[in-house]
């Protein structure tokens, strides 16, 4: 099923996971297939897998973890494949691994830039990633998109024309990277209209249980923290079960006032914490 269907039925809400390392304990492994039991449970319309944990470009059995959640749960799964640790030829192989896994959806991304600046595959861009996958097969293939701009644009019109271009590539939907300002999201909204960008928008919203892990999020993706989130995380860092709750009740606000507007859909990101997202899914289920 290719999970831009959803969106005839509005809104669309679904989750993002990070496989376990290679180098993960057996507890931990235990851990983390009990707690993606519990997010399953909450019937998210599809879960996207990282490639690799902590988008290491070291992939930790995406597949075989997206095999299972289709397999185990009956929900769709979507891999990333992020273009920078690819060649044209390894994408090749994995799509057709794809294809035999019965895997119709894929989040085609350019992956972070190593330190050294350095691409080491054939895609320097998305949308070189996104063409190669519609030519070589019936993919349905999500992007990604950034209300606060991406760091590495000169500016919003810049960021927006190579939007564009991912988009008329062959992206069929798109998902936001985090954000803590919801009127960034609507101008955002706003530009793709004017660039007739018309595929639908999930806000991707994160909550916030750590501090220290959030900043260096928003500093590596350009986001930007508003004086009450900074406020927020000041008050309760020395409390970490406040710091959760508080953090808990900011993305249940940011989700509300989405949902009020007509948002297309929410991505949460899930950072395999079941407990949050049950309280935010829970929060959240009567206005969807």
């Amino acid at each position: 099923m290719k999970v831009v269907d959803c969106f005839k039925e509005r809104p669309v809400i679904s989750f993002e996971i990070f496989p376990p390392r290679p180098s993960a304990s057996e507890k931990a492994i235990e851990r983390f297939y009990d707690n993606l039991d519990v997010l399953a449970s909450l019937k998210p319309a599809y879960i996207s897998v990282t490639y690799g944990a902590g988008g290491s470009g070291k992939n930790s059995g995406t597949l075989d973890l997206c095999r299972y959640i289709k397999k185990t749960y009956g929900i769709e799964a979507v891999p990333h494949i992020p273009g920078i640790h690819f060649t044209k030829a390894a994408v090749k192989a994995y799509l057709a691994e794809l294809k035999a896994a019965d895997i119709d959806n894929i989040l085609a991304l350019r992956g972070d830039l190593p330190q050294d600046g350095v691409i080491k595959g054939d895609f320097q861009y998305a949308s070189d990633l996104v063409s190669e996958i519609k030519r070589d097969g019936d993919f349905n293939v999500l992007g990604a998109c950034y209300p606060d701009v991406h760091p590495e644009a000169k500016d919003s019109v810049e960021d927006i024309k190579n939007l564009k271009c991912k988009v008329d590539a062959g992206v069929s939907q798109l998902i936001t990277q985090l954000f803590f300002e919801n009127e960034h999201y609507y101008r955002f909204l706003e530009r793709c209209e004017l660039a007739d960008i018309n595929v639908p928008v999930q806000a991707g919203i994160m909550s916030v249980v750590n501090e220290r892990q959030i900043k260096r999020m928003a500093t590596m993706n350009g986001v930007g923290l508003p004086q009450k989130f900074l406020k927020m995380m000041n008050h309760y860092q020395d409390n970490p079960v406040a710091m959760r709750d508080a953090g808990t009740a900011y993305a249940i606000d940011q989700i509300v006032d989405l949902l009020s507007e007509g948002v297309d859909g929410v991505h949460l990101y899930t950072m395999d914490n079941p407990v949050v997202t049950k309280r935010i899914c829970g929060a959240i289920e009567t206005l969807i």
